[in-house]
């Protein structure tokens, strides 16, 4: 494949920066996050200059046990065609879990959770990158993720995990090393060794960011500066084959853009410095069979995994309590934040107590739909259990401007009980007509 060379994420926050830097060959955007026919005008201008703009999807759950939605898929492939991509890219990952498969509430897990290394996964996983592949107009690179706790019983290691995977589909793989540094951090794996299995060959580009530690764990913050552990394992990986292209990664608490440039020098200078050889790509991809059984045993393991960090269920035997701990309040943390950008209303109508409030909410209640749908199940929570402090006909007031004509399930009761309050007797009207705004879901950009 062409070779990208040196890019940056690109973030609205730091859109103009990235047009003036130098050096930056390509970008990439959280795919949900950008509109088929309303692309920002930065992007526009990138283009236009001749920066590939490359798609990175968050939502597919190309890991879980059930086959990839064909409306995500559409809308992923719809975006790689506005964008005019060289390729798109996606994780190796679940996100939802439950349903029809399972016989279980459907849950959201808001963020990417580890597959377990076994061949049942493998198998999967494989059906569901074929299918993706077919549905997609250009190339399709999968990515190794970060993890704040591993499952037992695993049977394959990172790198073995993911030579069958491109061996037997063909896939891209985009390799994280900050996420490999991670995995070295939390659980001993060792980097170098995990390289020295992966097909270099398939590699279609490389993710670098930063992190920090704390209590031993270390979590891939994507807004911290790269520490020299990852700009150590990508010389290892570029001494090994010279990588199509290499990304930096940073999603908030962004720097001044000299510190972006100078992070993206440290890049060229050590891929530079080691300069290996390209590797030819794999072959082509194996025959396509869905692995029925396999989906259903998968399907019930992640659903239990899932039920437990976001439903208080018990944790499954085998897995590290504390662990799963860690992670439980990473996803509400990550959920706190991600309502508060996509409804920013309801952190200033709270103060201070939002964030508490959110948590308290997170405990009680999993996610079932998308940041949108938490947002307004959030509302109807605290209007529901008249927590002291809250704004109630604030709340009330915004709830009612965005929960739409029709809500269903708690937010149905709330409405009802809002709406037969503010009728007058005497005038048999009711309220006037809710509307119903559009989101366009994504990893942290939904907006109303």
């Amino acid at each position: 494949m062409d070779r990208l060379g040196t890019g940056i994420g690109w973030r609205p926050e730091i859109a103009e920066a990235v047009e003036r830097m130098p050096g930056v060959d390509w970008v990439e955007v959280v795919a949900e996050n950008v509109c088929p026919g309303h692309l920002p005008a930065s992007l526009r201008r990138l283009r236009e200059r001749g920066v590939a703009v490359v798609p990175h999807g968050v939502s597919l759950g190309l890991g879980g046990a059930e086959r990839p939605d064909e409306g995500r898929l559409t809308a992923l492939a719809e975006r790689a065609a506005a964008l005019g991509a060289p390729l798109v890219s996606e994780h190796i990952a679940f996100v939802r879990a439950g349903g029809p498969l399972t016989a279980s509430p459907r849950l959201e897990a808001g963020h990417l959770l580890p597959v377990p290394r076994t061949r049942d996964a493998l198998d999967v996983l494989c059906a569901n990158v074929r299918i993706a592949q077919e549905a997609l107009p250009v190339p399709l690179a999968v990515e190794n993720i970060a993890a704040l706790f591993s499952w037992p019983g695993e049977e394959l290691t990172e790198g073995q995990f993911l030579y069958e995977l491109a061996e037997r589909t063909g896939v891209r793989l985009l390799v994280d090393v900050a996420n490999l540094h991670t995995n070295h951090v939390n659980f001993g794996e060792d980097p170098a060794e995990a390289l020295a299995e992966l097909p270099l060959e398939a590699i279609a580009y490389v993710h670098v960011a930063g992190g920090f530690e704390r209590d031993g764990v270390w979590h891939d913050s994507h807004a911290h500066p790269v520490p020299d552990a990852v700009l150590g394992i990508l010389a290892d990986l570029a001494s090994r084959v010279a990588p199509p292209g290499v990304l930096l990664e940073r999603d908030e608490n962004f720097p001044e853009p000299a510190e972006l440039e100078r992070e993206l020098g440290a890049i060229r200078e050590v891929v530079g410095a080691c300069g290996a050889a390209a590797g030819d790509a794999l072959g082509g991809r194996g025959e396509a069979v869905d692995p029925g059984e396999a989906r259903q045993r998968l399907g019930v393991a992640q659903a239990a995994v899932l039920s437990s960090l976001v439903a208080g269920t018990p944790v499954p035997e085998g897995f590290d309590r504390v662990r799963m701990g860690v992670q439980a309040r990473t996803l509400a943390s990550k959920r706190a934040d991600v309502v508060a950008k996509v409804a920013p209303e309801l952190p200033v109508l709270l103060g201070a107590g939002y964030r508490g409030a959110f948590l308290e909410y997170a405990r009680e209640s999993p996610m079932r739909g998308g940041y949108r749908r938490d947002a307004l199940d959030f509302a109807a929570f605290l209007l529901e259990h008249r927590r002291p402090g809250v704004p109630r006909r604030e709340l009330r007031d915004w709830w009612l401007d965005r929960a739409g004509p029709a809500p269903r399930g708690r937010l149905a009761r709330t409405a009802g009980r809002v709406l037969a309050r503010r009728r007058h007797p005497w005038s048999g009207a009711g309220a006037p007509p809710l509307t119903n705004g559009t989101s366009h879901t994504g990893n942290t950009m939904s907006t109303w």
